[in-house]
């Protein structure tokens, strides 16, 4: 006897095969305004198979079945060896097919960061696991241009568009990853307690061989080909070293992996813990310089990290839309319910205002500006990728409890969302380097003031904004420390509202700056604004056209 108690309905799933680039119209106007409207032909094909029902179902494979430390051999041989699903290693072919890894440094093309930031930007949205490795090994390039012996074996591995899998030494692979090694148990963010020690094979100095003892707490993707990596050489000064995963006379180098970490979310990732056992290496510049070395390379994986949780709140936004429109609730289709319009309409706000943050400081390191690098990045750092922990959890119960269930891209968005926070220095480290950045470059700070008020033009509480963020700026530096969290923030929602204001249609600036900078109870949960002040129908219809 069949039993039948009951017919699914009022189910829907996930948004799949759709048009990634195609469906955001946002994202179109800042490439063109960029002048990177060559990259859109290209961006739409990526976009499609991006958006496809299998690229998606890769995703969920590389975080389902997570990586795994094969640290010896059936024989007891030390191999420290990562072995990733097949899923991982097509999600990186994808990615680095497209020439992303070094399309910002192998060529002058005007608005190449920020074409570069769209394909970076779309593939986040599928899976961002991958992300990492790749965001390391692009961070790494002008560091390592700088030093002429690595670039001349370095450079054509680094800008090749061909992915290579294989663990095998460099000189026979056709193209590298770089990863990177700071945080040290004692240390965290704190890269001068770092205890790690580099001895000299000789005579030492820049661009000579040393053996490295310590251990490091998190080692980002230990199966690259190389990290870049802080020690202290004998006077106690931290260095930076090029450290490959095999010697040049093609022994395994002396890098152990203890363990994989075990991780809320990025799970297609690798973060590992190892210990140097003499583990050879190369000095990047000169001694006692490896923090500033270090932090240029973060200067630029920041970037990517703002990059990466707008990404997130992109999928999350489109995501929702398109199942509320499908799914009914109480007579009514979901996204026709006032309640939830005026959720769906705050959410495009964020997501439109963030993806204009990281056009504009994409377009600032193409054109080396100093303010928006300097100053702004860490703010937006500080403020979007906090805000993707908040957005993604509001995204997820839109779903109701299929949300919640871990089989969908809606949890994985949540769980994934807080490293960008934590990576590349914590909430508190960024509105730090804020205030100093402020206090260091007087110059570039009124200049980037100056930009802001010409973008705000008469608009009262932009003008007020400013006025609010130029005094909070100015007070004392020990003051300013205690604020750091509230300068930061009034830094991103002010440039936000700005950028808006100049380049986004008034229905999206006039919603963003009526809600985030005129209305003083704003702030508590998405969807408590004033909605009435809102054009909703425009937002929704801009947000995910239908």
């Amino acid at each position: 006897m069949s039993w039948h108690t009951h017919e699914v309905s009022n189910q829907f799933d996930e948004l799949t095969d759709y048009k990634l680039m195609d469906s955001d119209v946002a994202l179109a106007e800042a490439l063109e305004h960029a002048g990177a409207g060559w990259a859109k032909p290209w961006l739409r094909d990526y976009g499609e198979t991006l958006g496809r029902a299998d690229s998606f179902e890769r995703a969920e494979l590389a975080n389902r079945f997570a990586p795994q430390l094969q640290a010896f051999d059936r024989r007891g041989r030390r191999q420290d060896k990562v072995e990733f699903h097949p899923a991982w290693h097509e999600l990186l072919a994808m990615y680095r097919g497209q020439g992303l890894v070094s399309l910002p440094f192998d060529n002058e093309r005007s608005g190449r960061w920020t074409a570069f930031m769209a394909g970076f930007y779309l593939h986040g949205q599928v899976e961002a696991g991958s992300l990492c490795p790749a965001t390391m090994t692009q961070a790494a390039i002008p560091l390592l241009r700088q030093e002429p012996a690595l670039w001349a074996q370095l450079g054509g591995k680094l800008f090749s568009r061909e992915y290579d899998g294989r663990d095998l030494p460099l000189e026979r692979k056709a193209s590298a990853w770089i990863g990177m090694g700071m945080t040290e148990k004692q240390g965290g963010s704190d890269v001068r307690a770092n205890a790690t020690q580099a001895t000299p094979v000789a005579a030492g100095g820049r661009g000579s061989e040393y053996l490295l003892r310590g251990h490091k707490w998190f080692f980002s993707a230990p199966m690259c080909d190389a990290h870049l990596v802080v020690a202290k050489t004998p006077d106690g000064a931290p260095s930076c070293f090029y450290v490959p995963r095999w010697r040049p006379d093609g022994s395994r180098n002396a890098v152990a992996i203890q363990r994989l970490k075990d991780k809320v979310g990025n799970c297609s990732n690798s973060s590992s813990e190892v210990e140097f056992h003499d583990a050879w290496g190369v000095l990047m510049g000169e001694p006692g310089r490896g923090i500033p070395t270090i932090i240029e390379m973060a200067t630029y994986t920041r970037l990517n990290c703002v990059i990466g949780s707008a990404a997130m709140l992109r999928q999350g936004l489109a995501q929702s839309i398109a199942y509320t429109r499908q799914r009914q609730a109480f007579g009514k289709r979901l996204a026709e319910q006032p309640l939830m319009r005026a959720v769906l309409a705050d959410l495009a706000l964020e997501s439109e205002a963030a993806l204009w943050l990281a056009a504009r400081l994409a377009q600032a390191f193409e054109r080396g500006e100093s303010a928006w690098k300097r100053i702004v990045t860490p703010a937006a750092k500080f403020w979007v990728c906090k805000r993707a922990v908040e957005i993604t959890g509001e995204t997820m119960e839109v779903f109701g409890g299929n949300g919640y269930v871990d089989a969908g891209i809606m949890a994985r968005l949540f769980r994934e969302a807080p490293v960008n926070s934590i990576w590349e220095g914590s909430g508190n480290v960024m509105c730090l380097d804020v205030a100093r950045a402020i206090l260091r470059e007087p110059e570039a700070w009124q200049c980037l003031q100056e930009e802001l008020r010409a973008m705000a033009g008469d608009d009262g509480a932009l003008r007020a904004a400013l006025d609010e963020l130029r005094d909070l700026a100015a007070l004392p530096a020990a003051e300013l420390e205690i604020q750091g969290r509230r300068l930061a923030q009034q830094l991103a929602l002010t440039a936000q509202g700005c950028l808006l204001s100049a380049h986004a249609p008034q229905a999206v600036a006039d919603g963003f700056i009526a809600s985030r900078l005129a209305d003083g109870r704003w702030g508590g949960v998405v969807g408590a604004l004033d909605a009435r002040k809102l054009d909703i129908d425009a937002l929704l219809r801009r947000a995910l056209p239908v």
